[in-house]
């Protein structure tokens, strides 16, 4: 079926011997916004459907050289796209069947009313119209999860895609290791879409976000009466991931009764309810990840050695992205893309010095800090460029102290006195502090200005952080 273009009239070929009613037909479907070509043979049609695309060909079901039945069969045979529609006098249940089994789309009896007709067309293009949506928000969902189009430069990055490549299409279980805000869900939902079960659900649970009274219900699902608030038949989300990948993120907060549950259904690919006697078998492939140092967890009995080792069949480790430089300025450009889109606005590159300060953050908060700071940074920008003045005054007191920040040249392209004035006496102050080890009464007296007056651009400025001396 070719794809319904909102923008475009319908295009219609009508097949019918029958002069006068295909002429009828022609001009109603036109006068109600369709376009349309006809003809009186299926013969023609079929050397005409080989040059020309229609989306949907309405077609007699008796004709004096090919019925409508061998019509259908000719088309799929050419591997026509369109909608094929039978229009019939002698309709009947079995007929209709034996239409729609030979690969036709509705049939409609004679005679008909022409609103009846045009309604039978506008829902073959509602239907299409969404198949068409569908179709665009998978690929969309593929393509944001293929891994050609995550975004990194880095060796090490380069070779987790590349291991990951190899194990998606295994049933393998995986435990994801890396510090908060690195991805670790990004990677896990990767896996799942590049992995044979693509097409079926993905479902992530934080371990440590849900209360432990809770947590079992949650993960396994409890039967009516179970409990005090158990009104109903609950399943778990290892039930609704059936066929699918279940997302443990932060598997290290799972309490250790629980622990033990979770083992039994790994290794029986078996499930109970709270309150079922009866055992519930899942086909789900089991993702955990971490930031916690599950090893050192099991030697001081915070972790069971035996779900640890049923885990960690293929590990993954995500170094922090302070490890991976090469990766921050492809990701901050990633970023700045991403939400000009989101957010309507037109920034279109990074200062040179504002991007030698991002370079030179620890960025404590992994990628998703990084992409917060450019958000914010175009958010406060005056121009068409992210500079030194909007970033956020951690990275820049950060880029002082290793000696990196230098207020951005004069230029013809931004001469504006509020944010020279606020990067020169930002540079001045992380300058000051750092010359007199972060003693504020000394750093005042070096810059001339009052104390008062220092903690009151310090506030002001967002550096109240700096170590008081």
């Amino acid at each position: 079926m070719s794809e319904f273009a909102n923008t475009q009239p319908l295009s219609v070929l009508v097949i019918d011997d029958d002069n006068n009613l295909r002429s009828s037909i022609c001009l109603n479907l036109e006068a109600a916004g369709f376009s349309t070509a006809s003809l009186t043979s299926p013969k023609e049609a079929l050397d005409k459907l080989e040059k020309e695309n229609f989306d949907i060909v309405l077609c007699d079901l008796r004709m004096p050289d090919m019925d409508g039945l061998s019509f259908i069969k000719k088309c799929r045979e050419q591997k026509v796209s369109a909608a094929i529609v039978l229009m019939t006098a002698f309709g009947s249940h079995d007929l209709a069947l034996e239409a729609l089994r030979a690969g036709a789309y509705d049939y409609i009896s004679k005679p008909f009313e022409i609103e009846e007709l045009v309604f039978t067309l506008r829902k073959i293009q509602e239907k299409e119209n969404l198949k068409a949506e569908n179709a665009a928000l998978k690929s969309a969902i593929n393509q944001r999860y293929n891994f050609s189009n995550i975004v990194a430069r880095s060796e090490q990055m380069k070779e987790i895609f590349e291991t990951i490549k190899r194990l998606a299409s295994f049933n393998t279980t995986v435990l994801i290791v890396g510090e908060s805000g690195t991805g670790k869900e990004l990677l896990a939902r990767a896996i799942h879409h590049n992995s044979p079960r693509r097409g079926k659900p993905f479902v992530a649970i934080n371990c440590g976000a849900i209360p432990e009274h809770l947590m079992e219900s949650e993960l396994f699902g409890h039967k009516q009466g179970a409990f005090t608030d158990a009104s109903r038949d609950k399943p778990g989300l290892f039930e609704e991931a059936s066929e699918g990948t279940i997302f443990l993120d932060e598997i290290g907060e799972m309490p250790l009764h629980l622990q033990v549950k979770l083992l039994r259904a790994l290794q029986e690919q078996k499930i109970r309810r709270i309150g079922d006697e009866r055992l519930i078998d899942i086909d789900v492939r089991v993702i955990a990840a971490t930031l916690r140092n599950l090893e050192k967890d099991v030697q001081e009995g915070r972790f069971r050695d035996d779900l640890f080792y049923r885990l960690n069949v293929v590990s993954i480790k995500i170094p922090p992205l302070r490890e991976r430089p090469d990766d921050i300025q492809v990701l901050a450009e990633h970023f700045m893309k991403k939400h000009n889109k989101k957010l309507g606005l037109s920034i279109k590159a990074i200062e040179p010095a504002a991007m030698k300060c991002l370079l030179n953050y620890h960025w404590k908060g992994n990628v998703r800090e990084l992409e917060n700071c450019i958000e914010r940074a175009m958010v406060l920008s005056e121009s068409d460029s992210i500079t030194v003045d909007s970033l956020p005054p951690q990275i820049l007191k950060a880029a002082s102290e290793r000696g990196n920040y230098l207020p951005e040249p004069l230029s013809d392209d931004n001469l504006s006195i509020k944010q020279r004035t606020r990067a020169l006496e930002i540079d001045l102050i992380l300058r000051a502090l750092k010359k007199t080890g972060g003693n504020r009464t000394h750093a005042a007296k070096v810059l001339e200005i009052s104390h008062r007056a220092l903690l009151y651009k310090l506030k002001e400025y967002g550096l109240s952080d700096v170590e008081k001396g």
